[in-house]
């Protein structure tokens, strides 16, 4: 893989849905061919990104990307409901324990809960926990 895979790797690169970058043009757009699904990153694109950070050296990037991958899938809701419930002072060590396992059991998300269990020991150590 060449970076920017934008640039150099445009034929392998898929949204979520499964359109090519080439297809998603303002021409398309303006037809009406191309819907806000269409330009969601896919996960295959963010791993194809991990690699590429793999390759640079740059491993802490790498698992931001797997992360990331991860939450393709999980609806945006849940996704801000959990960036609010991180903030400190705004969740009890349950709450935060039940959304890890809600990751983890329900959208697969191995690195994200384990990130929302690290956070906790941190958060409770701080003393910002609710």
């Amino acid at each position: 893989m060449r970076y920017p895979i934008g640039e150099y790797e445009q034929d392998s690169i898929r949204s979520k849905t499964g359109k090519k970058l080439t297809e998603i043009t303002l021409d398309e757009v303006m037809k009406n061919h191309v819907q806000a699904d269409d330009i969601k990153i896919s996960r295959e694109t963010l791993n194809i990104q991990g690699q590429v950070a793999e390759e640079a050296g740059n491993l802490p990037m790498k698992k931001n990307f797997e992360r990331a991958a991860e939450l393709v899938d999980v609806p945006d809701e849940v996704i801000l409901k959990m960036y609010d419930k991180l903030r400190p002072n705004r969740s009890t060590k349950l709450e935060l324990v039940l959304m890890a396992q809600e990751l983890l059991e329900k959208y697969h998300a191995r690195n994200c809960a384990m990130l929302v269990m690290q956070a906790v020991e941190v958060y409770e150590k701080r003393g910002i926990l609710l």
